[in-house]
Formats: structure tokens, sequence, C-alpha cells
């Protein structure tokens, strides 16, 4: 089965200009859907992975069955206000402004392996944040995984060597 099949193209969405990757499509089809977790959890089965952390909200759709097979815990990484404890935030930037993550600030041990998911890789501004909450948290980043890289926004560049898997790339 071809992934990038499953996946439906919205021209001028949210604006104009902007091409949509709908992942909706490929989340109704159970045998896409499996297949996506399926390959994530193959990758990265002998990493030792103890936290997979999901990035609000499409994140947690492959964090938390991710976590699941990899016998982890899972943490969400949410907008502020969202996380009821004490939490870090980090703000990144936007083409259009800034925006900002939090995360509890007992989610992740020193030295914890952690994997961070995402649906999409774009200009990186997201993950980069993510990246830096684990860092804070004194968590080890054994991987970063998404469903789809924009590669032409060269977001992986904002990832400092990380360890990166996209399973489709445009």
């Amino acid at each position: 089965m071809e992934l990038r099949s499953k996946i439906r193209e919205i021209p001028d969405f949210p604006k104009e200009g902007i091409l949509f990757k709908d992942i909706t499509t490929l989340l109704k089809d159970r045998d896409a859907f499996s297949k996506v977790i399926n390959k994530f959890a193959a990758f990265y089965k002998d990493e030792g992975v103890q936290k997979v952390v999901g990035i609000e909200s499409r994140g947690f759709i492959f964090g938390a069955p991710l976590a699941y097979q990899l016998n982890a815990g899972f943490i969400p990484v949410r907008k502020p206000g969202k996380l009821p404890s004490d939490v870090y935030e980090a703000k990144y930037e936007l083409e259009y402004g800034t925006d900002t993550l939090a995360i509890h600030q007992d989610a992740v041990s020193p030295g914890e392996k952690v994997l961070i998911v995402d649906d999409l890789l774009a200009t990186g501004g997201t993950m980069s944040a993510a990246v830096d909450l684990i860092k804070q948290l004194g968590g080890t980043i054994v991987g970063i995984a998404f469903l789809i890289e924009l590669s032409g926004l060269k977001g992986r560049d904002k990832l400092n060597g990380q360890s990166i898997l996209s399973l489709i790339s445009y």
C-alpha cells in the first residue's frame, strides 16, 4: 500500500496558495493507519524508548498507539493553559507570529529515552520547541518521527542533527 495515495490534498486551505495535506483520509483507512503505526514501531523497537511525546493535536493520534506498541509512556505537549500542573513552556516562530508549547515539569525524568512524534514537518518551529522542552527536562531524544515532511521548507535544518524519520516526503 502506498501511503501517499491515502493523503488528500486541499488547495487554498487554510488560505490561498497553500496545498493542505489532509491526513483524515489516511486515518479513516484502518489498513493505512495500522501500517503507519507499525512502520514507526518497527523503526524504533530496538531504541529502548521509555516515553513517546505527541505534539497537540495530531501528534496525539500517532503518539498514543505508538507508545502502546513500544511499551512506553505517552506525554502530551500542549498549547498554553491546557495542562493542569506546573509546566515549562517554549515559544517558537510562525510565519505570521509566535506560538507556545507546554509540557508538565514532571513528564520526563533526566536520562529517559524519548521519541517525539507529530504528523507533519514543515518549517520545523513546532518540533524545535518540543525538542527544547525535552532537553530542558533532561530527556535523551532517540528520534523524531513524522508521517509527512515538506522537504522544500527545510524544517529538518532547525532540528540540529536529530535523528528524523519521515514516512512520506513531498
